[in-house]
């Protein structure tokens, strides 16, 4: 079967290509043998990276995909009565098919949020059923950096969130697919949206920013990085030929790779935004703080630019669609698609 032809993709940054120095570095590791399953220098070499980057006391993880990074990352910290705490747009609760109930057997206590981000407020008001042993137990926060609506939590926020957490003897859960976005638009280190506010642990993606099948659990609670072995593997994200994953991992923590394509994504999230303030019919539903837009607009035009453009309905009813940029979109990809975009809406 042919796959139809389109112009540069708007559904999702997991669409784009492999960043050339990202296949430069696993053309590297591609060099004769190597010992399996983490035994390997590229591996050494990422451990390291991670310490750098996130402190002497991190330790990171590389693992195959990013559901596979939460649930190795949430199994750390919960037993078989708990429940997490998240927003209800959190992609554990709506895009990883039940994984962390099926596979971890915990409870979600989810909260509707305006933006995709919780508050502290909202984290009390589900602490009542502490202590009730007829009631899950909540024992985590999980919140996504950058939300699932494409805001971004500051670090101030984050902070108050660990602080809560930690107040109620739970811990802070950071599901970061797309961490390097929220810290490019921060303007900040990775670091200071995770160590420096009392995250417990977080992944940090790649495969969203450049890499081709890259992830990593980051943990910086201590007590915890002894289990991640035995999950990782139990999990079934242990890579037999990890060299490969961590050689990726290791190229976006180097020399700030991960920053410099996070950024050019984002700059051309806002040069799309900031082309549809012209267009009639069109409104933007959320800030735009990272790589996505989610903008309003008459269903007809939404279907007239699915006959050329790959993209997602968010809300089908509401008119209210996403699309997404990426480390490989242009200038050229934005301007001809805001031309397709004005064309449609004043037809």
């Amino acid at each position: 079967m042919i796959e139809p032809t389109y112009p540069k993709s708007f559904a999702s940054d997991n669409h784009a290509g492999v960043h050339p120095a990202i296949l430069e570095a696993m053309a590297a590791a591609n060099q004769g043998d190597a010992p399996a399953y983490g035994g390997d220098t590229w591996t050494g070499a990422f451990e390291q990276r991670v310490k750098d980057v996130f402190g002497s006391h991190a330790e990171g993880f590389a693992v195959l995909n990013g559901a596979g990074a939460n649930m190795v990352g949430l199994a750390l910290m919960l037993g078989r009565y708990d429940a997490i705490i998240c927003p209800d747009t959190a992609h554990i609760a709506t895009h990883e098919t039940g994984a962390t109930e099926r596979i971890l057997g915990v409870k979600l206590m989810t909260v509707p949020t305006p933006d995709g981000k919780l508050r502290p407020g909202d984290i009390t008001s589900r602490l009542s059923v502490l202590g009730d042993h007829h009631q899950p137990q909540p024992r985590v926060v999980s919140i996504s950096q950058v939300t699932e609506l494409g805001t971004c939590y500051s670090p101030d926020e984050i902070a108050a969130l660990a602080e809560t957490a930690h107040a109620a003897g739970m811990r802070l859960h950071v599901d970061g697919a797309r961490l390097a976005n929220a810290a490019a638009h921060r303007g900040c280190g990775l670091d200071a949206i995770t160590t420096a506010v009392g995250v417990d642990v977080f992944s940090f993606g790649g495969t969203k920013n450049g890499a081709l099948a890259a992830e990593a659990v980051v943990v910086l609670d201590p007590s915890l990085a002894d289990s991640v072995p035995f999950l990782r593997r139990q999990s079934l994200q242990l890579a037999s030929k990890m060299r490969f994953i961590s050689a990726q991992l290791s190229a976006l923590l180097t020399d700030d790779l991960w920053r410099q394509n996070a950024a050019h994504a984002n700059a051309m999230a806002l040069r799309l935004a900031n082309g549809l303030a012209d267009v009639p019919g069109v409104a933007l539903e959320y800030p735009v703080e990272s790589n996505a837009v989610f903008a309003r607009l008459p269903i007809q035009v939404a279907t007239a630019l699915k006959r050329r453009y790959l993209f997602h309905f968010w809300d089908e009813t509401a008119g209210v669609v996403r699309w997404m940029t990426a480390f490989d979109t242009t200038p050229e990809h934005v301007d001809d698609f805001l031309d397709d975009i004005r064309k449609a809406a004043t037809a």
